[in-house]
């Protein structure tokens, strides 16, 4: 008996590694190329524009796309806003009051409609904004791979149950992680990108007024900008240094070796043990953050993808075609 379930086991194993191989050869990083060639540029084109004029954007257009890919795979279901046959995942935890860029996914979505209607994905929008953001703030470059098609539904419920939450401790960020195929390892790399953006007080208000594992100096200071009622909405970089969060870089690790990581989900990676040493790597070699970052985000843009006929192509990202 304990044979037969192992032969199942092994089985399911080829059976979902063959399935998701076979998603990922249907991406391509030259998708467009003769049905939408100046997809990149108009994307990109966009992202900057954004970008330059408000940094914080940068970071919230990479948030979109990884609260895209954790749920249910990269579908720009994220975008979708509730209809009457389900709830979206706009409110979920994680999201509510915090994921923001819709307003710049949509005018690149006009352009893009304007120029090859019909033809670019909301999910690949995505994909490529998180790209173009992370180089606009001087971070790695990889080769965004694309092809993705849009989902036709959201879940509230997964959105709840797959994305991170602020307040997760370190073995249910490996767990939950680990159930998308990433290791700790990874795991941590991709937690760097918290060397940009910026975070509401009410998310970390908690952290600072209660625990004990952050720099005393550092807490005093935050306590400034977040007092202990009200001021929910009051704005910190997510990287101690980094004033407007927007310098790409691994400032974000030495902050954790201090001490002085914000959220937290952030210490948790250091001064915990499993991770203490990826921690510390990154934190005195940024090309190597940098390297293994990119790897990671490759790995998630290929999340359960929808190719081929599957899904459809939303023409405006916040609802389906037709309704």
């Amino acid at each position: 008996m304990a044979s037969f379930f192992s032969s199942m086991i092994i089985t399911f194993s080829f059976f979902f590694v063959a399935v998701f191989a076979v998603a990922s050869a249907q991406l391509s990083p030259d998708f467009y190329a003769s049905s939408c060639p100046s997809a990149r540029s108009i994307i990109q084109d966009a992202v900057s524009t954004v970008v330059s004029s408000e940094p914080r954007m940068g970071a919230s257009l990479l948030r979109l796309h990884f609260h895209d890919c954790f749920v249910n795979g990269c579908d720009a279901s994220v975008l979708l806003d509730d209809t009457e046959g389900f709830t979206g995942e706009k409110t979920a935890g994680a999201n509510v009051n915090s994921i923001r860029g819709f307003d710049a996914v949509d005018n690149i979505k006009t352009r893009l409609e304007e120029q090859c209607p019909g033809i670019v994905s909301c999910a690949d929008i995505l994909a490529v904004a998180a790209h173009d953001s992370v180089a606009a703030l001087g971070g790695p470059t990889w080769t965004v791979q694309l092809g993705r098609r849009d989902s036709t539904t959201a879940s509230l419920k997964d959105a709840n149950s797959d994305v991170p939450s602020g307040i997760a401790d370190l073995s249910d960020l490996i767990s939950l992680f680990s159930k998308k195929g990433f290791s700790a390892k990874e795991m941590v790399a991709l937690s760097g990108v918290h060397t940009i953006g910026q975070a509401r007080c009410f998310v970390f208000r908690i952290r600072i007024y209660n625990e004990k594992n952050i720099d005393p100096a550092y807490a005093a200071s935050l306590r400034q900008n977040c007092p202990s009622a009200g001021g929910d909405a009051n704005l910190v970089p997510l990287e101690d240094g980094d004033v407007d969060g927007k310098v790409f870089n691994n400032d974000y690790f030495k902050n954790l070796v201090s001490m002085k990581g914000l959220l937290h989900t952030d210490q948790q990676l250091f001064n915990n043990g499993s991770t203490d040493a990826d921690v510390k790597a990154y934190s005195l070699d940024s090309a190597s953050f940098f390297a293994d970052l990119a790897n990671a985000l490759v790995k998630m843009g290929n999340l359960s993808p929808l190719t081929g006929t599957d899904g459809q192509v939303r023409t405006n990202c916040r609802k389906v075609n037709g309704s």
